[in-house]
């Protein structure tokens, strides 16, 4: 392990997930999924630690019938992470989302400036190119979905999208098949890791559920379904899903550019699907991170879009109720692309 320490912000790499070659125990859920279990953690805290449910992590603050929370984004910037000296970084930014409940308006200030998180970890000369941002256990973590590193963002496997579920952090790939030349090389990208606040990992095999989301779309291989954006809610004891891009036809990097959706995709046990439509549909623009705002009992939510296109990246931020009225109109945030959103 290593700490790296960033002006007011440190970053402390904690554990690596690699593919699962070297698990011990192979067994099945309830719903016919393939779990691999690994015991990497301190079964000793077992008796003694207590979960920590703080969310978000500082107090909100009441101003009448506005709630003003601190909130923050972090970047992949894919190959534009490298600096100098084998580093490589990734910008934290920092504002507040004020929730005014009478209204239903939602209003979004930036700080002025970015934070420079860096790292020295890489995989092929690429790294700290962050996906998401989620609390678990009363602290901010960051997974790289280049190195498969997790990061712990103090004071302030190729992973895209990250939740918490009955004390449990849930970090997850894009849902897709890795494909080379037509023919499918393996479904690691459909595995899902479950972690413990102790570190324990237990490695389950989502392709039935990715799949069924795919068929509620009348998607099938060797269309695609790619996903960044995926949050359980405790209060609904629902999986609700944003997903990226979507097509009926086989993957094409140029084409995919213009692939975005605007489904969201409601669930509790992957049979009993909603569709919900949100917003018009801007092909270049595709979730990357959403997260229901607190005291609206995950009936709001606020997303980031992100877009790239060419050399064109580009980031925006909305606001919606999940039944898919439109509260705040996607804003600019910058020609950077942001993967990651949490309530601080």
């Amino acid at each position: 392990m290593q700490t790296w320490y960033l002006s007011a912000i440190t970053i402390t790499a904690l554990f690596l997930w690699t593919t699962f070659r070297f698990v011990e125990r192979a067994f099945k859920d309830n719903s016919g999924n393939t779990l691999l279990e690994s015991e990497v953690g301190d079964n000793s805290l077992e008796k003694t630690s207590v979960y920590n449910s703080t969310y978000p992590i500082t107090k909100s603050e009441a101003d009448g019938d506005k709630i003003v929370f601190k909130i923050a984004i972090i970047s992949d910037m894919d190959k534009l992470s490298a600096t100098v000296s084998n580093t490589w970084r990734s910008l934290y930014k920092k504002g507040t989302l004020t929730w005014d409940k009478t209204s239903e308006k939602v209003d979004v200030v930036w700080d002025e400036e970015d934070r420079d998180l860096k790292s020295k970890y890489s995989y092929s000369g690429r790294g700290m190119e962050l996906s998401e941002l989620v609390t678990f256990n009363g602290k901010l973590f960051s997974p790289d979905d280049r190195t498969g590193i997790v990061y712990l963002i103090e004071n302030g496997f190729k992973s895209e999208w990250a939740t918490v579920k009955d004390e449990h952090l849930y970090v997850g790939s894009s849902g897709m098949e890795w494909v080379t030349n037509g023919t499918i090389d393996n479904y690691n990208a459909m595995w899902v890791k479950r972690v413990n606040r102790y570190g324990n990992k237990t490695n389950i095999n989502w392709q039935n559920n990715y799949e069924a989301l795919r068929k509620k779309l009348k998607v099938t291989y060797p269309g695609y379904m790619w996903h960044e954006a995926v949050v359980w809610s405790d209060i609904h004891k629902k999986w609700f899903f944003l997903p990226r891009k979507m097509s009926r036809k086989a993957y094409d990097s140029k084409k995919d550019e213009k692939k975005g959706t605007n489904k969201l995709l409601i669930t509790s046990d992957f049979k009993d699907i909603k569709v919900i439509i949100v917003g018009e549909k801007n092909p270049e623009h595709g979730f990357s991170s959403f997260k229901f705002i607190p005291n609206t009992e995950d009936k709001v939510i606020v997303a980031l879009k992100s877009v790239e296109v060419g050399n064109l990246a580009e980031t925006y931020i909305l606001a919606f109720t999940i039944d898919g009225k439109t509260l705040l109109d996607e804003m600019k945030v910058g020609d950077i692309k942001y993967e990651g959103i949490e309530f601080i």
